[in-house]
């Protein structure tokens, strides 16, 4: 290998012994020389280092300020403006250069189609919100308008999420309960109802103003704190809510809505208790709903590649529904609840009722946070898809100013939603252009076609609600395959999907991101620290645990330290070096003792105070004992903490190299003066 060698001037280093010590190099030019001396921290930034920036004059105003005028004047430029421009209004990015012959009609197709999906759905969630239908019609136009013009995920759906409704529809309930006296006259139930439109209205304003704050701080990297396992079992937890309060819909009883931990059951065991009282005429409009709607959902899955456009099943069932209760009279007859008259137009702009915003703020913002995990993650999972990006923060922006101006509108709480992505990716959408169609649909409804949907059964409405909570149902498939590729991430799901059904939505929320972070922590206090040897014949180190043919040398000891140093890991990190170089109580009878140590914080991506101070402790208990401790492939974030902690008063930068190889290299020169010359090969 050597005689191959003469040949290459450059290469991975090597370690080997020379038979002397003539060929080793003085490092003055080393990618020239065929042998090189070990090589430290600061001999390699003295080498290689890039050149130092030239310090500029001292500026009256504070760094802080000063870069952030810097960014300014910069961005003020016209080609700057520009710039921003197009970030905050992202079809100045993708309108030029859309393929009008090859998209358009997939966008209308798939716009008209999720517009016809959104009408019945938009109203069955606005049960779940506890407010009439009709604002159920106008939180599916606005928004989807808005993220339209503001939102950077192609295929993504705005618009009513069940999730969001059931959220908020517990928010309303205890802000404006039902009175004890039961009856209301019709002026009241009015009053009641603009009371309620009003509650949920101020929670979309709420929940919008907070992701506009979020925006302004830039904090769109916190959507990675709501894993995949806390979102799909949140989803899935809610999705058994919306099930078990559609029930009394479902039976024709007119129960109040329970809130609060245990809603569930307690829910259940009112519903248990006025089964008598159910009407048979609802059950039985129910039972017929479902059985259409049920299996159309099953073959729109199964034929999703044969259908050229998914049959929309909410759609026929809500003509057949208000047909039937018109020509049979089950309204007068049955005393069958109806949507009744949905007002034609729009309503007028009014500003939220802010008296009850610092008490919903605590509300708003896990709405807010669901809102933004839910939209994001379902925009990235179709950006990957179809190979473009998008930007988190104009997400937050889309989605904060959607429900703020929304909510001047009377409109509840939205948010991307599954159902109509996936329905808008299969029928062929390819761009935001299909909100637009999509709106151009709800805004017939609201202008011309609210009349015809005034005898449909709010029974009906009640089944699109649980047969669209099917995806999140079918979630619970994949539980077999988490618990195959992690069990921690299943523990995660699980944990969550039982806080949710179980309490509530909010408290599963938050019992789940508090048990994925406590999961992050733990990992980090399992991390194992290894041993390292050399391979023989190669320059490598590898654990010794994985194989039995690695050279360790009599005293010396490599060690690394894979996990963050901070305080949570400063007492493992302590009772580990300890163990390894035998400075606790640990005793090493017929074991030579260790002079010289290496460690490897190539692992270490981060350290606080209390992990550096930690090491500077060690440094020093290891001048005490005699063990020369040299560190080896710091990163500079690190080396930078591990400096201003006081390192550098207690060791020499001289035992700081730039990897294990030369660590090593220089450790075997200490421990052997006398023997063959210990350096590294470059091949």
């Amino acid at each position: 290998m050597l005689q191959g060698a003469k040949n290459k001037m450059s290469g991975p280093l090597v370690s080997g012994t020379c038979s002397g010590q003539e060929e080793v190099s003085d490092l003055k030019s080393p990618l020239s020389s065929r042998f090189r001396e070990p090589l430290t921290h600061a001999r390699f930034q003295e080498l290689f280092g890039g050149a130092e920036e030239p310090e500029l004059p001292a500026e009256p105003c504070s760094p802080w300020l000063c870069r952030l005028w810097r960014r300014r004047a910069c961005s003020c430029s016209g080609l700057g403006a520009w710039h921003v421009l197009q970030a905050r209004l992202p079809p100045l990015r993708w309108l030029p250069h859309y393929r009008w012959r090859a998209w358009l009609l997939g966008d209308a197709v798939a716009g008209v189609t999720v517009g016809i999906v959104h009408v019945p759905q938009g109203m069955a969630f606005a049960l779940l919100t506890s407010v009439p239908p009709v604002f159920g019609l106008y939180t599916s136009f606005f928004p989807v308008l808005i993220y339209s013009l503001l939102g950077t995920g192609r295929h993504l759906s705005t618009g009513t999420f069940a999730v969001l409704s059931l959220m908020t529809g517990s928010v309303v309930e205890r802000l404006v309960p039902d009175p004890l006296a039961g009856n209301l006259s019709g002026i009241e139930r009015e009053q009641l109802e603009a009371r309620r439109v009003g509650a949920a209205a101020a929670v979309a304003f709420g929940s919008g103003a907070l992701m506009l704050v979020m925006f302004a701080l830039q904090l769109g990297v916190l959507s990675t704190f709501l894993s995949e396992p806390v979102v799909k079992a949140l989803t899935s937890g809610a999705a058994v809510h919306v099930l078990v309060s559609q029930l009394p819909s479902l039976f024709g009883l007119s129960l109040p809505r329970q809130i609060g931990c245990f809603s569930l059951f307690k829910t259940l065991a009112a519903v248990f208790m006025a089964l008598a009282r159910s009407s048979p005429a609802e059950l039985t409009i129910s039972a017929l709903s479902l059985a259409l709607l049920v299996p159309v959902k099953e073959l729109n899955v199964r034929f999703r590649d044969r259908l050229p456009t998914p049959i929309p099943g909410e759609v026929v069932m809500v003509l057949l529904a208000s047909v039937l209760c018109f020509t049979s009279s089950l309204d007068t007859r049955y005393n069958v609840q109806v949507v009744g008259l949905l007002p034609g137009g729009f309503p007028q702009p009014l500003f939220p009722t802010l008296d009850e915003l610092p008490r919903i703020l605590a509300d708003s913002l896990p709405i807010a946070l669901v809102t933004f995990a839910v939209s994001t993650s379902l925009a990235s999972i179709y950006a990957d898809k179809y190979s473009y990006t998008i930007d988190p923060n104009q997400e937050l922006l889309a989605h904060g100013v959607s429900n703020l101006v929304s909510s001047l509108f009377s409109c509840f709480p939205n948010s991307a939603t599954l159902a109509t992505t996936s329905l808008l990716v299969d029928a062929g959408g390819n761009t935001q252009l299909a909100g637009l169609f999509s709106c151009i649909i709800v805004l017939s409804v609201l202008l011309w076609l609210g009349p015809f949907f005034y005898y449909l059964p709010k029974a009906v409405l009640a089944c699109i609600n649980i047969s669209s909570m099917r995806q999140m149902f079918f979630q619970i498939q994949e539980l077999p395959q988490l618990w195959h590729i992690s069990r921690v991430d299943f523990t995660v799901w699980m944990v969550t999907w039982v806080a949710v059904v179980t309490l509530n939505v909010d408290l599963g929320l938050a019992v789940g991101v508090v048990v994925s972070m406590m999961t992050v922590v733990c990992r980090t206090q399992r991390v194992q620290c290894l041993a390292l040897g050399l391979a023989e014949g190669t320059e490598l180190y590898r654990p010794l645990r994985e194989s039995h043919k690695l050279l360790q040398v009599p005293g010396l000891c490599i060690l690394s330290y894979p996990s963050p140093l901070y305080f949570a890991t400063r007492g493992q990190f302590r009772q580990i070096l300890e163990w390894h170089l035998g400075l606790g109580e640990r005793t090493l009878l017929g074991v030579e003792p260790i002079r010289v140590a290496v460690l490897d914080f190539s692992g270490i991506p981060f350290a606080d105070a209390a992990g550096a101070r930690e090491v500077v402790q060690l440094t020093r208990r290891c001048q005490d004992a005699g063990i020369c401790l040299l560190l080896a492939q710091c990163n500079a974030l690190v080396l930078e903490t591990l400096t201003r902690a006081g390192l550098l008063d207690r060791m020499t930068p001289e035992q700081l190299f730039v990897s294990v190889q030369d660590a090593a290299a220089h450790a075997l020169e200490r421990l052997k003066p006398t023997g063959p010359k210990i350096c590294t090969v470059w091949v």
